[in-house]
C-alpha cells in the first residue's frame, strides 16, 4: 500500500513538473467541444459514491471545469485527483477553488486536451460530456485503463455503443457506471 501511494505521489509530482512545459502547448489548444455546465454537487457526490472511491484511487475528471469533482474526491474520500480541462478560464477557476479547498497536495489540474492526456494512472474517470465525445473516448479507455478502473458519467452514456454496468437516477439526473474488464 505504501509503495503504491508513493508511486502515485511520484506520478502526480512528475505530472506536476511537466505542467510548466505545457504552458506553450496550452496556448495552441483548440476550442472546447462543449459549453461549461457545472455538475450539481449532489450529483458529484453520487458519482463518487457509485464509483466506490477510496483513498487508494486516482480520480481523473475529463473536462473538469471548476474542479469540483477532483476536489470533492480528495476532501471526502482522501483520493488523489487530476482535472483535465482545455479552457484556460476554467483552469484558473479550478486553481482558485483548489487554493481554498485545503487539499492542494492531493489535486492537480492540467490545461490539456482530454483526447491527448495520458489517463493510465487513473483508477476512476469522471465525465460530463456529450454522447459523441464519450463514444470517441471508448478506444482510449480500452487502451489506457486497467481492469477494475471505473468510469462514471453524468447525464450522458456512451451513445448505445457500450452499455453501462449501472445507471442511477439522482433527483431526475442520470449517472452511469462502467467497470473496465
Amino acid at each position: 500500500m505504501t509503495r503504491m501511494v508513493l508511486g502515485l505521489s511520484a506520478g502526480l509530482l512528475t505530472i506536476g513538473l511537466s505542467v510548466s512545459s505545457l504552458s506553450a502547448q496550452a496556448a495552441r489548444l483548440r476550442s472546447p467541444d462543449v459549453i461549461y455546465v457545472p455538475t450539481p454537487q449532489n450529483v458529484v457526490e453520487a458519482m463518487l459514491k457509485l464509483a466506490n472511491v477510496t483513498p487508494a484511487d486516482v480520480v481523473y475528471d475529463l473536462g473538469s471545469g471548476d474542479g469540483r469533482i477532483p476536489i470533492t474526491a480528495a476532501q471526502r474520500y482522501g483520493a488523489r485527483g487530476v482535472g483535465v480541462e482545455i479552457d484556460a478560464l476554467r483552469i484558473r477557476e479550478a486553481t482558485d477553488n483548489l487554493r481554498k479547498s485545503g487539499v492542494g497536495d492531493k489535486v492537480l489540474f492540467l490545461h490539456q486536451d482530454l483526447f491527448e492526456t495520458d489517463i493510465r494512472p487513473a483508477t476512476v474517470v469522471t465525465l460530463y460530456l456529450l454522447p459523441s465525445l464519450n463514444m470517441r473516448l471508448i478506444p482510449k479507455f480500452k487502451r489506457e485503463l486497467r481492469p477494475g478502473a471505473r468510469i462514471v458519467a453524468h447525464h450522458f452514456d456512451m451513445g448505445g455503443l457500450w452499455p453501462p454496468d449501472q445507471a442511477e437516477d439522482v433527483g431526475g439526473l442520470m449517472i452511469y457506471l462502467w467497470t473496465m474488464k
